[in-house]
């Protein structure tokens, strides 16, 4: 919206025409996401605490959690806010990857929402039920899906491409690329929401998987960076970066309030959401599989679960002291505060081996 009047001033004094720059307008949507945040977050976290929106603990889980009992959830509206004024602001709006990215925003955050009102008014952590909540995160990956399709003009935006390597690719056809977005998406989604179990544990991560995400939606939309990386030009791809600009400067504005001890958490409403608009990036920009090398936290969180459910079920037996897989180390003695880390740095190094792929193709 800024951007239209800056365009229209630039008419008359060409000073103006400088917030037309990418890279201008990436700096931007960062620091006006990261101001949002800051700004409205020490206000949000009493109304919560005022309304007593506090976060309902699970009984199964580690003993030392039941300090958390009480703590405002629902953080995830002041990251998805922020996202969104900053998206709007900054973004050009005639490009049709941004409203399918807000779309998806919009209705996983519905059901995050839903999901933690309900476990807030009952005081359980179930909350929505599973098919409720499947059935809706599946209307929004599949309608990602079928737009991204819609729009697709050549085979490079809807093949699988093969990370470490030039011009290897995998044609999904229109049925196995939608069926494959959704998965992507859906499961993204739910991995960055059993990673979110400590505080601050998986908002610096989706900060650092959207940086990476946000250098590959650069290069993509460039034709000549992604002609001498030999990466599919995608020219919708470069709007992508402003909103990876957003969702840096909002994660990191939400981790100044989420860092332990956390003075309010983001629920599914952030969780949910956040991974899914990584998962339908990643989607966007073909790199699916790098979207799996770099969130590759999320990925054994998400594996760790099934693998101690399936063990319990056909064994009888648990693989992990608990699961998901930050709660094992838990239970091993390690201090909340060292698992975080330590996670973080894991992804630091996963990110760059995901960038990395640039150089091997």
């Amino acid at each position: 919206m800024l951007l239209w009047l800056f365009n229209f001033l630039g008419q008359y004094h060409r000073t103006f025409l400088v917030f037309d720059y990418l890279t201008v307008r990436i700096i931007l949507s960062v620091l006006t996401s990261l101001g949002i945040s800051l700004m409205i977050g020490p206000s949000m976290i009493r109304y919560l605490t005022a309304l007593k929106y506090g976060q309902a603990v699970r009984n199964d889980g580690p003993q030392t959690h039941l300090v958390k009992t009480g703590t405002p959830t629902m953080g995830g509206v002041l990251i998805l806010s922020s996202i969104a004024i900053s998206t709007l602001l900054w973004c050009k709006l005639n490009n049709p990857y941004v409203w399918i990215v807000l779309g998806v925003m919009v209705i996983f955050g519905i059901v995050g929402f839903m999901d933690d009102w309900l476990k807030i008014k009952h005081k359980n952590p179930k909350g929505l039920s599973a098919k409720k909540k499947y059935f809706w995160t599946s209307v929004g990956a599949l309608g990602a899906g079928l737009a991204l399709l819609y729009l697709a003009k050549t085979p490079d935006q809807t093949d699988l491409l093969i990370p470490f390597f030039k011009n290897l690719s995998l044609p999904l056809g229109a049925v196995g690329f939608i069926i494959f977005t959704y998965l992507v998406i859906t499961g993204s989604s739910n991995a960055v929401n059993l990673t979110d179990g400590l505080d601050g544990l998986a908002i610096m991560p989706v900060v650092l998987v959207a940086s990476g995400l946000g250098a590959f939606a650069y290069l993509s939309g460039n034709i000549s960076f992604s002609n001498y990386l030999h990466i599919p030009y995608i020219a919708y791809n470069s709007e992508l970066v402003v909103i990876c600009g957003a969702i840096i400067g909002s994660g990191l504005g939400f981790l100044w309030f989420n860092a332990h001890p956390a003075q309010v958490f983001m629920g599914d409403v952030g969780a949910l959401t956040l991974g899914a608009m990584l998962g339908v990036i990643a989607v966007m920009v073909r790199q699916e599989m790098v979207l799996a090398i770099m969130g590759g936290l999320f990925v054994a969180e998400a594996v760790s679960v099934v693998l101690q459910v399936g063990s319990y079920k056909l064994r009888k037996k648990r693989i992990f002291r608990m699961a998901p897989l930050h709660h094992h180390f838990e239970e091993l003695g390690w201090p909340e505060t060292r698992v975080v880390v330590r996670f973080w740095i894991i992804t630091i190094m996963l990110v760059l081996l995901g960038l990395m792929t640039l150089k091997f193709r």
